[in-house]
């Protein structure tokens, strides 16, 4: 697999397992106290609600788990699944923040926030990029058994 798409699908685990873990675990810590060293993005933009933190906690953890068994699979498949879950998960989540800036304290929680979302909007795009520009085997993953072994034609691609 091209080791860019390595590399975001590893980042995408990270971030997915850990942020969502924090949410699913502690929901009240994610809410009082995200993104951590003293900044509060979340517990200013209205009331606690368990419920939605956990929910989102889980659609986080659902992108890292995939990107998960994409990077031990090396599926060409699952790497793409992952970049377009990644985008139809955060950058419609950055467009709201960024119309939302005003709800932060300090002009420096808003460039900070503001220049970590944007990374991870750009990582999204990365990945579906060049996820799709990987090339399949007939199953799906290069350098695959099933690959090696399937008759030209028989999986497509």
């Amino acid at each position: 697999m091209h080791r860019t798409v390595t590399v975001l699908l590893g980042w995408f685990t990270f971030f997915g397992l850990g942020v969502g873990i924090w949410q699913m675990a502690a929901p009240e810590s994610f809410y009082r106290d995200f993104p951590g060293w003293g900044r509060h993005w979340v517990s200013v933009d209205g009331p606690y609600n368990e419920h939605l933190l956990r929910d989102v906690g889980q659609g986080n953890l659902a992108i890292g788990v995939v990107a998960l068994v994409a990077l031990l699979t090396g599926g060409v498949w699952l790497a793409r699944a992952t970049g377009l879950a990644a985008l139809a998960a955060y950058l419609p989540h950055q467009a709201y923040h960024q119309g939302n800036l005003h709800v932060l304290e300090t002009a420096t929680d808003q460039v900070l926030q503001t220049v970590t979302l944007s990374l991870v909007s750009v990582a999204a795009v990365l990945l579906a990029v060049l996820a799709f520009r990987l090339p399949t085997g007939p199953a799906g993953t290069p350098g695959s058994p099933a690959a090696r072994s399937a008759p030209q034609g028989a999986h497509g691609s």
